[in-house]
């Protein structure tokens, strides 16, 4: 007997930028139902910010449950891992979106409160059961999963371009910048923090930063382990971010047409994952692209026989969109588990 399949019940952890377009995209999707919201941030502020950062949604507070059309979710004024009872709830799978939380033994408080699977919207600070990416690895996927990251939206942004390179021409070596709309756990006035360059003021500076995506895609993608390096340059933007990936080729003599040609096939397979920009476009341009990567091919270049340049242009609500297709396909293998 196969038992009918059900929306996944879900927690939300954090309703910052990635918080709310992930509350508002699992809003109009039948497979997916945010059932509780925990955040630090009065129910009332969370409420209007809801409606008036995103476009054409409307939702009201009544009592503590945030409802509109086809969702009701509980609102918790709640702070960390292991505060939320979530098996109360009946949680499938919590989605921790505040990018604060991630420790394994964070991870392991929330599994302890009742999370049956815990899925971080960011890069964990330790490996994680499973890095799901959609379009590079999908597949690995395992119902034991507990712990999983969707990784960061550069991390998929760079995953997604150089795995496309790779496959057309092969790749020696690939070094990306990211240069990075500014962040909510940046000041935007010079204040003490724990890194001097991050003390300085978000919305004056461009700061380098570190960035991990490069070691997280050569785990994801580990023929390039030691082929792969990256950095980061958050800028005076608010939303809309580029890499600038430098490749060293493995075939001589590859034209600026064929890499263009070869990124416009990648995105015909996977055009829910990868856009392509013909248009000489601009970071505001990118706001509201539910891609992962915006390949611009008016942006590549090459240098010598084998040195490649190319930009991609990415934004929060692509990585959000992923973070929900991975919660759907382990919501499936879930579902397949019961029959």
């Amino acid at each position: 007997m196969t038992l009918s399949a059900r929306s996944c019940r879900i927690g939300l952890m954090g309703l910052g930028q990635i918080g709310r377009q992930i509350f508002r995209l699992a809003a109009a999707r039948p497979d997916l139902e945010i059932v509780a919201v925990a955040d630090i941030g009065k129910p009332e502020v969370l409420r209007y910010l809801l409606e008036t950062t995103g476009e054409d949604f409307s939702c009201r507070l009544e009592g503590n449950h945030l409802r509109g059309p086809g969702f009701s979710a509980r609102m918790l004024q709640l702070a960390g891992p292991g505060d939320v009872p979530w098996d109360a709830f009946g949680v499938d799978c919590v989605i921790d979106a505040t990018g604060r939380f991630r420790s394994r033994a964070h991870a392991e408080r929330q599994l302890a409160a009742g999370a049956g699977r815990l899925l971080y919207a960011t890069l964990c600070e330790e490996p994680p059961d499973r890095l799901l990416v959609p379009g590079i690895n999908d597949a690995d996927a395992r119902p034991t999963d507990r712990v999983v990251s969707a990784g960061s939206p550069t991390t998929n942004a760079f995953a997604l371009l150089v795995d496309a390179v790779d496959r057309a021409f092969g790749v020696e070596y690939a070094s990306m910048t990211s240069i990075h709309a500014y962040t909510s756990d940046q000041p935007l006035q010079d204040y003490a923090q724990g890194d001097e360059r991050r003390s300085r003021s978000a919305a004056q500076n461009i700061i380098p930063n570190a960035n991990q995506s490069a070691a997280w895609v050569e785990h994801l993608l580990p023929h390039l382990a030691g082929r792969l390096s990256g950095l980061a340059l958050n800028v005076p933007v608010q939303r809309g971010s580029l890499l600038d990936v430098d490749v060293v080729l493995a075939k001589d003599e590859v034209g600026i047409d064929m890499v263009n040609a070869a990124l416009i096939a990648a995105a015909a397979d996977r055009p829910a994952l990868i856009g392509i920009a013909t248009d000489p476009i601009v970071s505001s341009d990118v706001i509201g692209c539910s891609q992962s990567l915006l390949f611009d091919t008016q942006a590549t270049q090459r240098a010598g026989r084998r040195l490649l340049k190319t930009l991609g242009w990415y934004e929060t609500l692509g990585h959000a969109s992923r973070v929900l297709e991975v919660a759907a396909i382990y919501a499936g293998l879930d579902n397949g588990d019961r029959a």
